[in-house]
């Protein structure tokens, strides 16, 4: 077998570049954007650090469940794009942008009535619950924008517009910094707010995404600004296809979301100075991750256009070479976390905010994520990337399901609350109980090729003619 099967050839790596690059330096930006949050907030101390933490998941279970419903869109708009079925895609664009405002209003409601509830699923120390409030109160606002970038970015990438969300996230990032920099510490000729500041800068950066993505895209006349009756053109009969597909995308993120959730409740209620460490962890996993989000949206695009116009061999080759790009990223770039993790964490304690306990759980949990960065990623550009794009939603969710819900979660509530182990090990194992299994499953799900679903005709077709030319 010929080493251009796995790792491509000059036309897939320049489809791949086209595509991936320009979502990875998005990725980079917007982790950046929370990476920027993070270390100027870690200057306020251990406490507002792991505040802003508890807060942000909150946050992050809103934005799972959303990118649930672009997953979805994703798969169709990649598909009719394969076909050139516009109006197609515009009617997914109009159902996800009506679900996503329901979706957005489930959590900004909470958010904006009853933060200290919230922050205090996490944590019940007085300390935390005030400062967490404060900064919820005030970055929930940036909920509605947050959504309609998600959406309007999905979209723009799903039909090879991938420029228009690298740019946006590149403004929007700048902002960020500034604005953090002059609220949270009173500089500029701004206000000092502490933990307000960096909350009231979020909202002015997320706001200025998705003005700025609707007014580029009016400028060059693409879909996102299509109109109205074009937008909400669709009957009930689309309604139900869409969902069908969409909705186990939507479960799948969404209860993943929550059990991730509930695991770093696990992980909160053991002391805000661990789940410090677990912040900084994760800002630097968001980093990391930018690379694996590229490949995924390629995948998306590449998989699922050739899918849907029923070019089925071609599909299943770039199936396979992601799935390698992936393994072969994770394992550089996951020595590489490992051997740097000191020098990554002193850039949030320059001055020595941290304490000891934080320091050390840091450089112990992200030496571990670090080694164990293929077995997380590897489904990932199966579930999210592959099985999506070909068509399958179904199967994705049900793996995620029981390896966090029935193995991962269980086993860390059990660690933590029953056996008492120390945190590092608790970490560890939550971990290594969902990726394992889920690995393997689904490697065995992805060489069984029953992820090859196509919703357009021509793609029944062509897979009907593959499974025919191969004997099937």
């Amino acid at each position: 077998m010929k080493l251009s099967t796995f790792l491509g050839d000059r036309p897939f790596w320049r489809t791949t570049v086209r595509i991936a690059l320009p979502v990875i330096i998005q990725n980079l930006l917007t982790s950046s954007f929370a990476l920027i949050d993070t270390l100027m907030v870690s200057r306020l101390g251990d406490a507002a650090l792991s505040s802003v933490g508890m807060a942000g998941q909150w946050v992050f279970v809103m934005n799972m469940c959303i990118i649930g419903l672009t997953g979805g869109m994703s798969m169709f708009a990649s598909q009719y794009f394969g076909i050139g079925d516009y109006k197609g895609i515009r009617r997914a664009y109009g159902i996800t942008l009506l679900s996503g405002l329901l979706l957005m209003l489930a959590f900004f409601l909470p958010a904006a009535l009853q933060p200290r509830g919230i922050i205090g699923i996490f944590n019940q120390e007085a300390q935390i619950l005030e400062i967490g409030s404060r900064y919820m109160r005030i970055a929930c606002w940036s909920y509605p924008a947050t959504m309609l970038s998600l959406i309007m970015s999905s979209l723009l990438r799903s039909i090879e517009k991938v420029q228009l969300p690298m740019y946006t996230s590149a403004v929007t990032t700048v902002l960020n910094v500034v604005f953090n920099y002059g609220l949270i510490f009173g500089r500029l000729g701004m206000p000092k707010l502490g933990v307000e500041g960096a909350a009231l800068a979020t909202c002015i950066s997320a706001w200025a995404g998705p003005v700025i993505l609707f007014t580029l895209s009016l400028l060059e006349k693409n879909l996102i600004a299509t109109d109205l009756k074009g937008l909400f053109a669709f009957r009930w009969r689309n309604v139900v296809k869409y969902y069908k597909k969409t909705l186990p995308v939507l479960v799948n993120s969404g209860t993943w979301a929550i059990g991730t959730m509930i695991v770093n409740t696990v992980f909160s209620n053991m002391g805000s100075e661990y789940y410090a460490a677990v912040t900084i962890l994760r800002t630097f996993g968001d980093l990391c991750f930018a690379c694996y989000l590229g490949f995924g949206n390629a995948a998306i695009v590449l998989v699922g256009q050739d899918v849907g116009a029923g070019r089925i061999a071609r599909a299943k080759e770039s199936a396979i070479r992601y799935t390698t790009l992936v393994l072969l990223a994770s394992l550089i770039e996951g020595v590489l976390l490992a051997i740097f993790r000191r020098q990554l964490i002193s850039v949030f304690n320059t001055s020595g905010e941290l304490s000891a306990v934080t320091h050390a759980t840091a450089m112990a949990i992200i030496l571990f994520y670090g080694l164990e960065q293929p077995l997380r990623n590897i489904p990932y550009i199966h579930i999210d990337g592959v099985f999506r794009s070909g068509g399958d939603t179904v199967t994705g969710a049900i793996f995620d399901a029981i390896c966090l819900w029935l193995v991962s979660l269980p086993v860390a509530f059990l660690a933590a609350r029953v056996w008492k182990l120390p945190f590092v090990t608790v970490f560890i194992l939550a971990y290594l109980c969902e990726d394992i299994l889920k690995g393997i499953l689904c490697f065995w799900h992805f060489l069984s090729w029953k992820w090859l679903r196509p919703v357009t005709e021509e793609g029944k077709r062509g897979l009907a003619e593959y499974n025919a030319g191969k004997g099937k």
